[in-house]
């Protein structure tokens, strides 16, 4: 797929499909890749629905990649005050297997010590998030298929240039792109507090999003 403004490939990720129904409308509508997310259920049932996703997917286009995740990172791509019940607990090389053997998927989102959204601390740079780089490179062995970090935004640096080394293929930082949104808004709009026209206001704020953008696309491509 092109993009129409500059010419260039671009890959469109279906992100965070919960149902078997929005798998198949986002598959027919062109998507390049589709995570089915079954990762709210019991294994076994997380297993057997994201089976029944990849056979729905792959009938209507066998080239559509398929991610399945596992693990509990949260769900919500927000500010928060704590750490959602059941985050923390890692994903077992053992459990990433079992997963890929019976799912047939393509691309494996595993819990390493990451979590969607960014804790206030994280926010004000008092913490940063730290990732088991021990277990990536485990479950990347047992697993032999691509991988994706979901809730990367607040991770320490070097965690992430550590885990890309360990096996992570792809990386999800969307909380931290919202908040530069958020912040590019706040600050436009204080220096223009009587501006009403969208065009003016908006450029500054998308340029906030692209150079977070820019800083983590120099930061993974280190090597």
């Amino acid at each position: 797929m092109k993009d129409l403004r500059y010419g260039q490939p671009i890959f469109l990720n279906a992100d965070h499909t919960h149902s078997i129904a929005k798998a198949e409308e986002a598959a027919k509508a062109g998507f390049d890749e589709i995570i089915f997310d079954g990762s709210g259920l019991h294994f076994e049932e997380n297993i057997a629905q994201t089976r029944r996703a990849v056979e729905a997917i792959k009938s209507i286009n066998p080239a559509i990649l398929v991610e399945g995740e596992i693990g509990w990172i949260g769900a919500s791509s927000e500010i928060l005050e704590k750490a959602p019940e059941g985050v923390g607990v890692l994903t077992t090389p053992e459990e990433a297997k079992q997963f890929i053997d019976a799912s047939k998927i393509d691309v494996l989102a595993p819990a390493v010590g990451n979590m969607h959204g960014l804790l206030q601390s994280m926010v004000h740079g008092e913490t940063e998030k730290r990732l088991d780089i021990q277990r990536i490179a485990q479950i990347k062995a047992a697993a032999g298929i691509f991988m994706t970090l979901h809730g990367g935004s607040g991770t320490r640096d070097e965690d992430f240039q550590q885990a890309i080394k360990a096996g992570m293929t792809i990386v999800h930082v969307n909380t931290e792109l919202r908040l530069a949104w958020r912040r590019g808004v706040e600050k436009v709009l204080q220096a223009h507090p009587g501006e009403v026209a969208p065009y003016k206001l908006l450029p500054d704020v998308v340029g906030a999003v692209g150079e977070v953008v820019k800083k983590r696309l120099c930061l993974f491509n280190f090597r």
